[in-house]
Protein backbone atom coordinates (compact mmCIF):
# COMPACT_ATOMS: atom_id res chain seq x y z
CA UNK A 1 0.00 0.00 0.00
CA UNK A 2 1.23 3.72 -0.68
CA UNK A 3 1.56 4.59 3.10
CA UNK A 4 4.10 1.71 3.34
CA UNK A 5 6.88 4.33 1.74
CA UNK A 6 7.16 6.70 4.06
CA UNK A 7 9.80 6.47 6.00
CA UNK A 8 9.51 4.77 9.41
CA UNK A 9 5.31 4.59 9.12
CA UNK A 10 3.56 4.25 12.79
CA UNK A 11 0.13 4.16 12.55
CA UNK A 12 -1.28 5.17 16.33
CA UNK A 13 -4.79 4.44 17.22
CA UNK A 14 -6.84 5.92 20.23
CA UNK A 15 -9.70 6.44 21.82
CA UNK A 16 -11.91 5.99 25.39
CA UNK A 17 -11.66 3.02 27.55
CA UNK A 18 -14.78 0.66 25.77
CA UNK A 19 -15.02 2.36 22.30
CA UNK A 20 -13.87 -1.39 20.64
CA UNK A 21 -9.82 -0.27 19.80
CA UNK A 22 -8.70 -4.08 20.23
CA UNK A 23 -11.35 -5.25 17.65
CA UNK A 24 -10.95 -2.31 15.40
CA UNK A 25 -7.17 -2.69 15.48
CA UNK A 26 -7.02 -6.65 14.67
CA UNK A 27 -9.07 -6.08 12.00
CA UNK A 28 -6.87 -3.50 10.93
CA UNK A 29 -3.68 -5.35 11.29
CA UNK A 30 -5.43 -8.33 9.11
CA UNK A 31 -6.01 -6.45 6.19
CA UNK A 32 -2.44 -4.24 6.58
CA UNK A 33 -0.15 -6.91 7.54
CA UNK A 34 0.11 -5.31 10.58
CA UNK A 35 1.44 -6.21 14.43
CA UNK A 36 -0.19 -4.32 17.17
CA UNK A 37 2.32 -2.76 20.07
CA UNK A 38 0.27 -2.48 23.23
CA UNK A 39 -0.04 1.23 24.66
CA UNK A 40 -2.18 0.20 27.62
CA UNK A 41 -0.63 0.24 31.31
CA UNK A 42 -3.21 -2.52 32.16
CA UNK A 43 -2.19 -5.15 29.19
CA UNK A 44 1.70 -5.98 30.87
CA UNK A 45 0.76 -7.78 33.62
CA UNK A 46 0.34 -11.34 33.70
CA UNK A 47 -2.78 -12.55 35.45
CA UNK A 48 -4.55 -9.62 35.11
CA UNK A 49 -6.77 -10.42 32.63
CA UNK A 50 -10.79 -10.30 32.96
CA UNK A 51 -10.53 -6.38 34.58
CA UNK A 52 -7.95 -5.31 32.13
CA UNK A 53 -10.36 -6.21 29.23
CA UNK A 54 -7.32 -8.01 27.96
CA UNK A 55 -7.36 -9.31 24.25
CA UNK A 56 -8.22 -12.93 23.94
CA UNK A 57 -5.58 -16.00 23.00
CA UNK A 58 -7.93 -16.26 20.20
CA UNK A 59 -6.99 -12.49 19.17
CA UNK A 60 -3.55 -12.81 19.72
CA UNK A 61 -3.45 -15.39 17.79
CA UNK A 62 -5.14 -13.41 14.59
CA UNK A 63 -2.06 -11.10 14.73
CA UNK A 64 1.08 -10.72 16.46
CA UNK A 65 0.57 -8.56 20.30
CA UNK A 66 3.70 -6.86 21.82
CA UNK A 67 3.97 -5.58 25.58
CA UNK A 68 1.13 -7.77 26.60
CA UNK A 69 0.89 -9.82 29.71
CA UNK A 70 5.41 -9.03 29.66
CA UNK A 71 5.54 -8.38 33.60
CA UNK A 72 4.82 -9.74 37.01
CA UNK A 73 1.78 -7.55 39.11
CA UNK A 74 4.84 -6.71 41.54
CA UNK A 75 6.99 -5.55 38.84
CA UNK A 76 5.45 -2.53 38.28
CA UNK A 77 6.77 -1.15 34.65
CA UNK A 78 7.66 2.76 34.61
CA UNK A 79 7.08 5.14 31.02
CA UNK A 80 10.77 5.01 30.55
CA UNK A 81 11.01 1.41 30.55
CA UNK A 82 7.79 1.11 28.59
CA UNK A 83 9.22 3.49 25.80
CA UNK A 84 12.50 1.74 25.44
CA UNK A 85 10.49 -1.33 25.11
CA UNK A 86 8.24 0.01 22.41
CA UNK A 87 10.53 1.15 20.31
CA UNK A 88 12.27 -2.19 20.22
CA UNK A 89 8.64 -3.87 19.16
CA UNK A 90 8.60 -1.44 16.78
CA UNK A 91 11.94 -1.98 15.15
CA UNK A 92 11.48 -5.68 15.15
CA UNK A 93 8.16 -5.21 13.16
CA UNK A 94 10.19 -3.03 10.92
CA UNK A 95 12.60 -5.90 10.59
CA UNK A 96 9.68 -8.21 9.07
CA UNK A 97 8.35 -5.47 7.05
CA UNK A 98 5.35 -5.19 8.38
CA UNK A 99 3.37 -2.14 9.90
CA UNK A 100 3.51 -1.28 13.75
CA UNK A 101 0.16 0.19 14.92
CA UNK A 102 0.36 1.12 18.14
CA UNK A 103 -3.01 1.06 20.32
CA UNK A 104 -4.09 2.19 23.38
CA UNK A 105 -5.88 4.71 25.58
CA UNK A 106 -2.71 5.44 28.28
CA UNK A 107 -2.19 9.00 26.95
CA UNK A 108 0.93 9.41 28.38
CA UNK A 109 2.31 6.51 26.95
CA UNK A 110 1.21 7.22 23.38
CA UNK A 111 2.27 10.53 23.63
CA UNK A 112 6.05 9.55 25.46
CA UNK A 113 6.53 7.69 21.64
CA UNK A 114 5.33 9.80 18.98
CA UNK A 115 6.71 12.70 20.33
CA UNK A 116 9.45 11.30 21.72
CA UNK A 117 9.67 12.38 25.10
CA UNK A 118 12.78 12.18 27.74
CA UNK A 119 11.65 11.44 31.35
CA UNK A 120 13.10 14.90 33.71
CA UNK A 121 16.87 13.99 34.20
CA UNK A 122 17.21 13.35 37.85
CA UNK A 123 18.22 10.78 39.97
CA UNK A 124 16.07 9.27 42.38
CA UNK A 125 16.01 10.85 45.80
CA UNK A 126 15.29 7.21 48.07
CA UNK A 127 14.41 8.93 50.88
CA UNK A 128 12.40 11.88 49.64
CA UNK A 129 10.29 9.18 47.52
CA UNK A 130 10.13 6.94 51.22
CA UNK A 131 8.34 10.04 53.06
CA UNK A 132 5.77 11.12 50.30
CA UNK A 133 5.31 7.46 49.95
CA UNK A 134 4.42 7.47 53.70
CA UNK A 135 2.50 11.07 53.73
CA UNK A 136 0.42 9.20 51.24
CA UNK A 137 -0.71 6.07 52.51
CA UNK A 138 -1.58 8.02 56.23
CA UNK A 139 -3.52 10.64 53.92
CA UNK A 140 -4.66 8.07 50.95
CA UNK A 141 -3.86 9.01 47.55
CA UNK A 142 -6.27 10.73 46.67
CA UNK A 143 -5.35 13.48 48.85
CA UNK A 144 -1.76 13.71 47.62
CA UNK A 145 -3.01 13.61 43.99
CA UNK A 146 -5.00 17.05 45.42
CA UNK A 147 -2.05 18.32 46.78
CA UNK A 148 -0.28 17.78 43.19
CA UNK A 149 -3.28 19.36 41.87
CA UNK A 150 -2.27 22.59 43.54
CA UNK A 151 1.08 22.93 42.50
CA UNK A 152 0.96 21.37 39.25
CA UNK A 153 -3.07 21.22 37.76
CA UNK A 154 -1.28 20.02 34.24
CA UNK A 155 0.51 16.95 35.51
CA UNK A 156 -2.08 16.36 37.75
CA UNK A 157 -4.78 16.12 34.81
CA UNK A 158 -2.81 13.46 33.27
CA UNK A 159 -2.13 11.07 36.49
CA UNK A 160 -5.10 9.07 37.98
CA UNK A 161 -5.81 10.07 41.41
CA UNK A 162 -5.42 6.78 43.09
CA UNK A 163 -1.73 6.35 41.13
CA UNK A 164 0.21 6.34 44.24
CA UNK A 165 3.53 5.80 42.67
CA UNK A 166 2.70 8.46 39.45
CA UNK A 167 2.10 11.22 42.15
CA UNK A 168 4.94 10.55 44.09
CA UNK A 169 7.54 10.49 41.33
CA UNK A 170 6.15 13.91 39.49
CA UNK A 171 5.93 15.52 43.55
CA UNK A 172 9.94 14.00 43.83
CA UNK A 173 10.89 16.03 41.01
CA UNK A 174 9.02 19.09 41.51
CA UNK A 175 10.32 19.19 45.40
CA UNK A 176 13.98 18.51 44.11
CA UNK A 177 14.10 21.28 41.57
CA UNK A 178 11.83 23.46 42.36
CA UNK A 179 10.14 23.47 38.63
CA UNK A 180 6.79 21.87 37.87
CA UNK A 181 6.82 18.44 36.81
CA UNK A 182 4.76 19.68 33.31
CA UNK A 183 7.67 22.22 32.32
CA UNK A 184 10.10 19.28 32.92
CA UNK A 185 8.97 16.62 29.92
CA UNK A 186 11.46 17.08 27.42
CA UNK A 187 10.88 16.34 24.11
CA UNK A 188 12.88 15.37 20.87
CA UNK A 189 12.74 15.16 17.10
CA UNK A 190 10.23 12.74 16.43
CA UNK A 191 11.70 9.03 15.37
CA UNK A 192 8.50 7.48 13.04
CA UNK A 193 5.54 9.26 10.55
CA UNK A 194 2.96 9.12 11.92
CA UNK A 195 -0.35 8.37 11.27
CA UNK A 196 -3.22 9.12 13.91
CA UNK A 197 -6.96 7.31 14.02
CA UNK A 198 -9.12 8.20 16.59
CA UNK A 199 -12.31 6.05 17.26
CA UNK A 200 -15.42 7.79 18.62
CA UNK A 201 -18.84 6.92 20.11
CA UNK A 202 -22.04 9.19 21.42
CA UNK A 203 -21.10 9.64 25.26
CA UNK A 204 -24.48 7.74 26.06
CA UNK A 205 -23.63 5.07 23.69
CA UNK A 206 -20.16 4.50 25.59
CA UNK A 207 -21.27 4.16 28.93
CA UNK A 208 -23.81 1.67 27.66
CA UNK A 209 -20.87 -0.47 26.83
CA UNK A 210 -18.97 0.55 29.79
CA UNK A 211 -21.62 -0.24 32.13
CA UNK A 212 -21.97 -3.81 30.30
CA UNK A 213 -18.72 -4.15 30.37
CA UNK A 214 -17.97 -4.23 33.89
CA UNK A 215 -20.73 -6.27 34.51
CA UNK A 216 -19.40 -8.95 32.43
CA UNK A 217 -16.42 -8.70 34.04
CA UNK A 218 -17.79 -9.17 37.69
CA UNK A 219 -20.05 -12.05 36.09
CA UNK A 220 -16.90 -13.70 34.26
CA UNK A 221 -14.82 -13.92 37.48
CA UNK A 222 -12.90 -10.69 38.01
CA UNK A 223 -13.29 -11.04 42.11
CA UNK A 224 -11.69 -14.49 41.50
CA UNK A 225 -9.22 -13.55 39.67
CA UNK A 226 -7.89 -11.08 42.16
CA UNK A 227 -8.40 -13.56 44.69
CA UNK A 228 -6.32 -15.86 42.72
CA UNK A 229 -3.32 -12.82 42.65
CA UNK A 230 -3.66 -12.17 46.73
CA UNK A 231 -3.00 -15.81 46.90
CA UNK A 232 -0.52 -15.66 45.21
CA UNK A 233 1.31 -13.05 46.98
CA UNK A 234 1.29 -10.23 44.61
CA UNK A 235 0.51 -7.19 46.96
CA UNK A 236 -2.59 -5.39 46.51
CA UNK A 237 -1.55 -2.08 47.66
CA UNK A 238 0.54 -1.84 44.97
CA UNK A 239 0.49 0.55 41.83
CA UNK A 240 -0.67 -2.14 39.57
CA UNK A 241 -3.50 -2.60 42.05
CA UNK A 242 -5.02 1.00 41.06
CA UNK A 243 -6.43 0.07 37.74
CA UNK A 244 -10.51 0.52 38.30
CA UNK A 245 -11.89 -2.92 39.62
CA UNK A 246 -8.87 -4.42 41.12
CA UNK A 247 -8.98 -1.76 44.00
CA UNK A 248 -12.88 -2.36 44.16
CA UNK A 249 -12.20 -6.15 44.22
CA UNK A 250 -9.82 -5.78 46.91
CA UNK A 251 -11.85 -3.57 48.92
CA UNK A 252 -15.00 -6.25 48.76
CA UNK A 253 -12.29 -9.14 49.93
CA UNK A 254 -11.37 -7.10 52.80
CA UNK A 255 -15.18 -6.02 53.98
CA UNK A 256 -14.71 -2.59 53.20
CA UNK A 257 -17.06 -2.34 49.83
CA UNK A 258 -19.96 -4.51 49.20
CA UNK A 259 -20.14 -5.92 45.50
CA UNK A 260 -23.06 -3.65 44.93
CA UNK A 261 -21.04 -0.21 46.26
CA UNK A 262 -17.95 -1.91 43.98
CA UNK A 263 -19.91 -2.24 40.93
CA UNK A 264 -21.25 1.42 41.24
CA UNK A 265 -17.45 2.84 41.81
CA UNK A 266 -16.23 0.99 38.99
CA UNK A 267 -18.76 2.53 37.05
CA UNK A 268 -18.57 6.20 38.20
CA UNK A 269 -14.87 5.89 38.12
CA UNK A 270 -15.06 4.66 34.84
CA UNK A 271 -16.30 7.68 33.04
CA UNK A 272 -14.32 9.69 35.07
CA UNK A 273 -11.44 8.04 32.83
CA UNK A 274 -13.10 8.60 29.92
CA UNK A 275 -13.23 12.46 30.64
CA UNK A 276 -9.53 12.63 31.47
CA UNK A 277 -8.61 10.35 28.56
CA UNK A 278 -10.01 13.35 26.48
CA UNK A 279 -7.21 15.24 27.76
CA UNK A 280 -5.04 13.39 25.88
CA UNK A 281 -7.36 12.65 22.96
CA UNK A 282 -9.14 16.07 21.78
CA UNK A 283 -12.04 15.84 19.41
CA UNK A 284 -10.72 19.27 17.79
CA UNK A 285 -6.86 17.58 17.51
CA UNK A 286 -6.47 17.89 13.79
CA UNK A 287 -3.60 15.31 14.40
CA UNK A 288 -6.24 12.92 14.92
CA UNK A 289 -8.63 11.50 11.88
CA UNK A 290 -11.64 10.62 14.08
CA UNK A 291 -13.56 7.67 13.31
CA UNK A 292 -17.22 6.43 14.05
CA UNK A 293 -16.58 3.45 15.96
CA UNK A 294 -19.76 1.90 15.06
CA UNK A 295 -19.63 0.66 11.15
CA UNK A 296 -17.13 0.68 8.55
CA UNK A 297 -14.47 2.73 10.75
CA UNK A 298 -11.55 -0.33 9.29
CA UNK A 299 -12.42 0.56 5.21
CA UNK A 300 -12.49 4.13 5.95
CA UNK A 301 -9.29 4.05 8.20
CA UNK A 302 -7.89 2.58 4.83
CA UNK A 303 -8.51 5.23 2.80
CA UNK A 304 -7.30 7.91 5.18
CA UNK A 305 -3.79 5.65 5.63
CA UNK A 306 -3.73 6.00 2.04
CA UNK A 307 -3.52 9.54 1.58
CA UNK A 308 0.21 10.83 1.86
CA UNK A 309 -1.02 14.20 3.63
CA UNK A 310 -2.69 12.40 6.37
CA UNK A 311 1.20 11.23 7.81
CA UNK A 312 4.00 13.57 9.22
CA UNK A 313 6.33 13.64 11.70
CA UNK A 314 4.32 14.71 15.20
CA UNK A 315 5.18 18.20 15.67
CA UNK A 316 7.09 18.60 19.09
CA UNK A 317 4.93 20.74 21.61
CA UNK A 318 1.73 20.28 19.19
Amino acid sequence: MQFLDLPDPLIVVVGPTGVGKTAFAIDLAEKIDGEIVSADSRLFYRGMDIGTAKPSPDDMARVPHHLVNVSEPNQPWSMVLFQEKARQAIESIYSRGCMPILVGGTGQYIQAVIENWQAPLMEPDIQMRIILETWGREIGPRQLFQRLKLIDPEAASHIEPNNLRRIVRALEVIFKTGRRFSEQRLKHEPRYSICEIGLILPRPILYQRIDHRIEQMIANGLLEEVKGLIDQRVNPYLSTFSAIGYREMRDVISGQLTMEDAVISMKRLTRQYVRRQANWFKPDDPAIHWLAAESGSVEEAIRVLNLRENWAKKKVGA
